[in-house]
């Protein structure tokens, strides 16, 4: 998984800011355009957009980078369906990778979610698996004698 770097912009000069702040004083509408096209944002997007604009307003400099949660063993554990002792056990094999926040495991939920893909599919095998080997390999459903 590629990890992309925080991006670091520095803060507006006066007069930007000033004209920025005036320009989100009261509103609430925050139009996107992308190459001509014009963009509504969800509100999420639109909450995240309005706070790094404030922020800029502000004269503040400003770093925007992706957050990926991270559970504790509890939490993956409960979300895959393992006991937490199987789950630990799986990271100190390595099967799922694991960090450390001083002596305490955080798995990231990208990492359990894989995990569980791959297991659905080995399932998913091992029934097809299973329907080829039941019925004996023979066509006629008879002991073959």
């Amino acid at each position: 998984m590629a990890l992309i770097a925080p991006r670091v912009a520095p803060a507006l000069p006066a007069e930007d800011a000033l004209a920025l702040q005036r320009a989100l004083d009261g509103g609430t509408d925050i139009t996107v355009f992308v190459d001509g096209t014009v963009h509504r944002l969800p509100p999420q997007a639109r909450d995240a957009v309005v706070d790094l604009l404030s922020r800029f307003s502000r004269g503040e400099a400003v770093t925007v980078s992706s957050v990926e949660e991270m559970l504790t063993t509890s939490q993956a554990a409960e979300l895959a369906g393992i006991s937490h002792t199987y789950l630990r056990n799986m990271t100190d094999r390595g099967e799922i990778p694991v960090e450390y926040r001083g002596t305490h495991r955080r798995i990231r939920l990208a990492a359990i979610m894989s995990w569980l893909e791959g297991q659905k599919k080995k399932q998913a095998a091992a029934d097809a698996a299973g329907a080829v080997s039941s019925d004996g390999g023979t066509s006629d459903g008879g002991s073959g004698t």
